[in-house]
Parts: structure tokens; C-alpha cells; sequence
């Protein structure tokens, strides 16, 4: 089956919410190659502040969680004669996931085959752009209006408090002003307290998709989420750095975690935040 994939977020991830923005743009991954289709529907899917993702080929499951999709439309003629076996993988592992055929000429009973095994829309081609988004959005919407309120429990460390509620984290009632970016990045790290995240994986979790070689986008945002937690919290460490792996989050009194930090690591995300230009 074929893996392959672009790796284009056609718009770039919000990092400018502001502070207590609730709402984030939704991620729209589509299997297909008909690259005037595209075009006209990237220009609908930025009209509304998503982000579209080009897929060409069948991505296994596992990324496609990692890309933390709001919907997947699939062009089943792009798969071949494994798209049938690979929508009913994806529909049977991510049951919220909304997933979208538009593909060409079709039977009645090919459309009531994907609606079965899970699709929840099909679409024929060629059909209008404008259409699709629509579909897009009723989907959507059906699911947020369908599904129960999300208990997202504050979790305390040290002196912080990080509330996904606000996208945000505070020392008592002070902001620490955290940019979208900062805030998924610190959520993931205390998510996983006391254990080593590797860089690759930290930065398909929170850039969503796969790291390019050489790219030291999450050392330099560690260093500024870094920076906003020892202004607000001078007295404690949350952020661990474990040279060529990646990343532990495990809150430690300054006095104790000042063995750890030679200036090493300081200078390295320093050298890191000079020469690399990261991925916002």
C-alpha cells in the first residue's frame, strides 16, 4: 500500500490566536490527484481559515492521528484496488474522524458499500468545489452539535496551572502568554511527564505532520517556552533536555535541577534559534 505523502500544510497552523482563543482551524487531509481540484478547493478551504493538506497515497493510521484531523476526504480511484480495504481501516479506527468520498463514476451499490463500512458522505466527480466544503461543514457541525462536553481537567506542576480551557498556562493569576504553538507544546510535555520525547515525534504531534532533516524548529520553540516559564516561575525547572533524543517534562526546584543545566544546553538552542529558521 502506498505510504507516500507531500508534506504541505497549504495554510500555515494559527500561532496567533490570541490568548483564550478557544477555536482552532480546521485540518483537512484529501487523497487525491487531480491537481486543478485541488487548487480551487484550497482557495475555498484558506477562505475560511482551514488548513489543507495534500495526501498522495494512503497514510497509515497512525499518522493520521498524529495530523489530528477534522476531516479526511478520499478519492478512491487515487488508492486503487486497496482503497476499498483502506477507508474501512480508517473508518473502523477513527470512528469520529469524518471522512468524505469524492471520487469519479460510481454504482449504488459501491456508495452504499463506503456509507456501510463507515464513510459518512459520497460525493461524484466532478462536482463543484464549493459543494464539498459545504458537505465538509455540515458534517462537522452535525458531530460538535452530536457530541457530549469534553472534560479537559487543569493539570498543576510545579507553580503552573495549564488550562485547555484557555489555551493557556498561569503562575497563580498571571498569563504566561503563550502563543498557540507554546501552549500544544507545553500540553504535550506535561501530558508526559517523566518520560523522554524524542524530537521527531514531538514535532508530528504539534506541527502535525513529519519533521524535515535538520530542521531544529522544536529545540527553538522549547527555548522560548523555556524562557516564559523561568520569568514567571524563576524558582523551578519544568523542561529537561536530554542531548540528541529530545525532550522530559518533570517540575524540579531551581536548586536541584542546577546540575543539569551547564550552559550547554542554553548555548546549543541558542546556536539552534541563529542559524535554523523554524516552522511557525
Amino acid at each position: 500500500m502506498n505510504t507516500a505523502y507531500t508534506a504541505g500544510v497549504t495554510t500555515p497552523q494559527d500561532e496567533s490566536h490570541a490568548p483564550g482563543s478557544r477555536t482552532a482551524p480546521l485540518r483537512l487531509a484529501i487523497i487525491d490527484g487531480d491537481s486543478g481540484f485541488l487548487q480551487v478547493v484550497e482557495k475555498r478551504v484558506r477562505a475560511r481559515g482551514w488548513q489543507q493538506r495534500i495526501l498522495t497515497g494512503a497514510v497509515p493510521v497512525d499518522e493520521l492521528v498524529s495530523m489530528r484531523l477534522g476531516a479526511l476526504v478520499v478519492d478512491l480511484a487515487v488508492l486503487g484496488a486497496p482503497g476499498w480495504a483502506y477507508l474501512e481501516q480508517v473508518c473502523a479506527a477513527l470512528p469520529a474522524l469524518p471522512v468524505i468520498v469524492c471520487t469519479g463514476p460510481s454504482t449504488v451499490a459501491q456508495r452504499v458499500r463506503a456509507l456501510r463500512i463507515g464513510a459518512d458522505d459520497w460525493l461524484g466527480k466532478p462536482c463543484h468545489p464549493e459543494e464539498l466544503v459545504a458537505r465538509i461543514e455540515a458534517i462537522v457541525r452535525r458531530g460538535r452539535l452530536a457530541a457530549p462536553p469534553v472534560e479537559r481537567p487543569i493539570v498543576e506542576a510545579g507553580e503552573i496551572s495549564i488550562k485547555p480551557d484557555q489555551f493557556q498556562a498561569f503562575v497563580g493569576t498571571r498569563s504566561l502568554d503563550l502563543t498557540r504553538r507554546e501552549f500544544e507544546l507545553i500540553r504535550l510535555l506535561a501530558g508526559n511527564a517523566g518520560q523522554v520525547l524524542e524530537r521527531e515525534a514531538i514535532y508530528q504531534r504539534v506541527w502535525g505532520y513529519a519533521m524535515a532533516h535538520g530542521d531544529r524548529s522544536v529545540d527553538v520553540f522549547v527555548r522560548k517556552l523555556r524562557q516564559k516559564l523561568e520569568r514567571a516561575s524563576p524558582q523551578w525547572r519544568y523542561i529537561h533536555t536530554h542531548f540528541g533524543v529530545g525532550y522530559r517534562f518533570a517540575p524540579e526546584p531551581a536548586d536541584s535541577a542546577a546540575a543539569e543545566d551547564t550552559g550547554l544546553e542554553s548555548a546549543v538552542e541558542a546556536f539552534s534559534e541563529e542559524t535554523y529558521a523554524p516552522v511557525s
